[in-house]
């Protein structure tokens, strides 16, 4: 069952993103990974910053999350993770099919560029790289991220028209 979150699910959302982002320890440079990889005060930080998260719920217990933030000339989908032994059976898909159809225009991910299996994702969904300059436009545009992790990011784009 997919859902939207409530501030009543944030001790899960941490459990699911902390959990998630495992994947990227030993892929991303040292000095942009840290433990607990999302802290309480971080997610607080991105939830007043308009981040909607929506989940979804296996057996009762919540798998996966997937944020998305209307920032107005386009939306950035956020934050998409999804439990470590729960991984590769459909869920970010299940989460990215539902917040596309609710989204018009253009749409924008980050991630870290070494994440290659995060990059293909996105691409069997429709997204496309966008090039290095734009890359760089975009995240100081729109995402309030460290220098460091703005040189180890990619952008990905796609428009939809509804």
């Amino acid at each position: 069952m997919i859902r939207p979150l409530t501030s009543a699910d944030r001790d899960a959302i941490l459990a699911v993103i902390n959990d998630g982002a495992r994947a990227y320890q030993g892929v991303i440079p040292e000095s942009c990974w840290h433990d607990p990889y999302m802290s309480p005060e971080y997610l607080d930080k991105e939830l007043s910053a308009g981040v909607a998260f929506w989940g979804w719920e296996a057996d009762g217990r919540l798998v996966g999350v997937m944020g998305k933030q209307d920032l107005g000339e386009v939306t950035l989908i956020r934050h998409a993770y999804v439990l470590t032994m729960h991984q590769r059976q459909g869920i970010g898909s299940g989460l990215l099919t539902l917040l596309l159809t609710q989204i018009t225009g253009t749409v924008l991910v980050g991630t870290w560029a070494a994440a290659w299996w995060a990059i293909r994702f996105y691409e069997k969904h429709g997204f496309r790289l966008v090039t290095p300059t734009e890359k760089d436009r975009l995240l100081r545009t729109y995402w309030s991220i460290p220098a460091r992790q703005i040189e180890n990011s990619v952008v990905l784009a796609t428009e939809l028209h509804r």
